[in-house]
């Protein structure tokens, strides 16, 4: 009897140190920042050919400056995930990707990085809602 509580205990205290260390390493890892972005591979870019049609059609449109079928295309990126690479407020702008059958805005976006948002310094795609991010290649 004695042993199993000194077992439950045991595997009480190797949680929640567990559970600290988790805690700690996260509040680091954000204190240091985000890492370096990688360097660019074909995992990381996606060529213009093969966004979806819809892609294409959202990137076509931000190259003409509009119109742009909703009201949230074109505002500022914040870029909280850091997941692009650093740039001042104001540099992304974010442009929705239509989803076939989505009842709202769906995941899909392209986030455009730039001073002039029709000609843009480089383009993003992201199918997951910020989560990642392929760099679009003409």
């Amino acid at each position: 009897m004695l042993e199993a509580g000194v077992s439950r205990t045991l595997r009480t205290a190797c949680a929640a140190l567990v559970g600290a260390i988790y805690v700690l390493s996260a509040a680091s890892a954000g204190a240091r920042g985000a890492p370096p972005p990688e360097p660019e591979t074909n995992a990381t870019t996606i060529a213009l050919q093969e966004l979806p049609p819809q892609g294409r059609t959202t990137y076509t449109l931000i190259l003409q400056g509009g119109p742009f079928p909703y009201d949230k295309d074109g505002t500022v990126f914040g870029n909280r995930e850091r997941l692009l690479p650093a740039s001042k407020r104001g540099y992304y702008r974010e442009y929705t990707v239509k989803t076939p059958r989505s009842r709202d805005r769906g995941a899909r976006r392209i986030i455009c990085g730039g001073l002039q948002p029709q000609q843009p310094d480089a383009c993003y795609y992201t199918s997951d809602h910020y989560s990642s991010f392929r760099k679009i290649t003409p």
